[in-house]
């Protein structure tokens, strides 16, 4: 029996963006002692668990926290690409990784709204 019938997964990719905000969520709580506890990251850490319950649960709601989180991560991770691009390689390269990863997830959760809706 396969993973994807063990756990009833209907759409392989809205469960892969799923996975996508599980792990954003799990690494943006992680590095909150390493960034001197910036209520943003925990918060984008802890709006990523809910919105990946929501994209795996298909609740109608979780639409707009995906919107909720684009706005804050593009604006976040903009910032952060901006300030230490130059001065840190390898965050500015997660950085921008993270934001084009973000503008997919979010991009794939629109496309499939009415999914989520029903």
């Amino acid at each position: 029996m396969s993973l994807g019938s063990k756990l009833k997964i209907e759409n392989m990719g809205l469960f892969l963006v799923s996975v996508f905000y599980i792990i954003t969520g799990i690494v943006s709580l992680g590095v909150l002692p390493f960034v001197n506890y910036m209520p943003v990251v925990g918060i984008v850490g802890i709006l990523s668990l809910v919105t990946a319950y929501g994209l795996f649960m298909k609740r109608s709601w979780v639409v707009y926290l995906v919107v909720i989180l684009f706005l804050v991560v593009t604006v976040l991770a903009s910032y952060m690409i901006y300030y230490t691009f130059l001065a840190d390689l390898l965050i500015g390269i997660s950085m921008v990784a993270y934001l084009v990863l973000t503008w997919v997830a979010t991009a794939y959760a629109a496309d499939k709204r009415t999914k989520l809706e029903s």
